[in-house]
């Protein structure tokens, strides 16, 4: 892997932190106002409740599901091109959504186009960060993850005046506008070459391939390079963890989707229920830099995934509080408690990852994890709204639906951590006796020869702190 070049880290490397921070307050804190909308959309258009949840989740899991072809663009265009695209691809996905006269047209242009251009423009802002942080990376990282907080508290205040004076699709229109940013915050992004690490050639090269095979070879290396499913197959850390997390994903996003709605059901006032957001993102403000920096620190290695462990469990038995009550003030010490265990989700998600994976797999894993994950994210509003249609618009069992989610989720990655830790102390202890070594499941997936000792590649940890 190549590093970035020593100079990359002087005054022009702190703008770029400052345009990736806003890039990240634009994209990764706008889903957090969609609750907002939830009742004008359905009344506009007469929809259920799932057939309303369904904008919000396609947006999100675009936000997400891009991540491999957001990939595939930076590394053939680079960071500035694609957070520029991605931009415009926003813009042009919140303008058309504002002249919608059906869901359909709102699920293609609000949902899947903005969440594609929202997906390029934050992934391509943590990428150039990785380019331009080297020594500072975890506290690059952590910084820019202050922009979601930034965003979550800004979105909704500024959903609920606009809403109020333009209604929902003069809102729309002004949010394309607003979309647009990120194409400032790309030209910012100055290309860094980092240094080529030479490769020795050994032997004459071989012949060119013929452009069938070709073809087939580099679409073969592009699926593997992306969607790492030998990891899945061989890695049991990485199959628990992936497996645990798509699951309590159905439940993650619910009360940030259906918070609102649940407080204007019963009584509270519009300006205080789209306040309620703004509380979870200015308590992240604090909360969540401060999680990644903890985080990051070198003796909690080895615990981290079970840190996150507690924080989902935190996050579910939290949930629990909406379905009891739905009083202001009540909600008001949801939204603060909600906010610590989600600072921890979103500081620890990826880099329990990267403790799991060889760094050299890295990508590839990130690639079929979220791939993974944005299908859970598709699928949880719908699911909740469903629940709202048979039981009468009850809020109750989503907060209870997205408890059972993130405790069961919980419960099983900390079983299976537990066992595997067994497990390995078993073979540590069996190798100790004499007997063969067990090789961890990771371990398996790196080819090994006569002179892997001298071969060790000096690999760099990227920390990603934002969810």
């Amino acid at each position: 892997m190549s590093r970035a070049p020593e100079h990359a880290e002087g005054g022009w490397a702190w703008v770029v932190l400052l345009a990736a921070t806003v890039a990240q307050a634009l994209t990764l804190g706008f889903p957090t106002c969609i609750g907002i909308f939830f009742t004008d959309l359905q009344q506009e258009f007469q929809a259920t409740n799932s057939e309303t949840s369904w904008f919000p989740s396609i947006l999100t899991a675009m936000l997400h599901a891009g991540g491999p072809l957001c990939s595939i663009l930076v590394g053939r265009f680079g960071c500035r091109v694609t957070m520029t695209v991605g931009g415009v691809l926003a813009c042009l996905g919140m303008v058309g959504s504002s002249f919608c006269r059906s869901l359909w047209g709102l699920y293609l242009t609000a949902g899947f186009i903005t969440g594609l251009g929202m997906c390029f423009s934050f992934q391509s802002g943590i990428t150039v960060l990785g380019l331009y942080f080297s020594r500072r990376r975890a506290l690059a990282n952590a910084l820019a993850s202050v922009g979601v907080s930034l965003g979550i508290t800004l979105w909704p205040l500024l959903s609920r005046k606009l809403l109020v004076d333009l209604g929902w699709r003069g809102t729309f229109l002004i949010f394309g506008g607003v979309m647009l940013h990120c194409c400032v915050c790309g030209a910012i992004l100055r290309p860094v070459a980092p240094i080529q690490t030479p490769q020795p050639h050994e032997g004459p090269p071989l012949p060119p391939k013929t452009p069938k095979s070709g073809c087939l070879a580099a679409c073969s290396q592009a699926f593997r390079r992306h969607l790492a499913f030998d990891i899945l197959r061989n890695n049991s850390g990485y199959r628990v963890y992936t497996l645990g997390v798509v699951w309590m994903i159905l439940g993650f996003p619910l009360p940030q989707v259906f918070l609102v709605p649940y407080a204007l059901r019963h009584g509270v006032d519009e300006h205080k229920a789209a306040l309620l957001i703004s509380i979870v993102g200015f308590s992240n403000i604090f909360l969540r830099p401060l999680a990644g920096i903890l985080a990051s620190r070198r003796e909690l290695a080895h615990h981290r995934k079970y840190l996150f462990t507690l924080a989902v469990l935190f996050n579910g038995l939290t949930n629990l509080v909406c379905a009891v009550s739905a009083d202001f003030r009540v909600l008001v010490v949801f939204c603060l408690v909600y906010s610590v265990s989600m600072s921890g989700i979103g500081a620890l998600l990826f880099q329990v990852l990267m403790d799991l994976v060889p760094m050299d797999r890295f990508s590839s894993a990130l690639g079929l994890f979220t791939i993974l994950e944005s299908i859970s994210i598709l699928l949880a509003p719908p699911l909740a709204g469903f629940f709202l249609d048979i039981t009468d618009n009850n809020f109750s069992y989503v907060f209870c639906m997205s408890s059972f989610f993130l405790i069961s989720g919980a419960l099983f990655m900390g079983g299976g951590f537990c066992a595997l830790q067994k497990k390995e102390r078993q073979g540590q202890r069996a190798e100790a006796d004499g007997a063969l070594p067990v090789a961890p499941p990771e371990q398996k997936l790196i080819p090994e020869d006569s002179n892997s000792a001298k071969k060790q590649p000096n690999l760099e940890v990227m920390y990603v702190t934002s969810v």
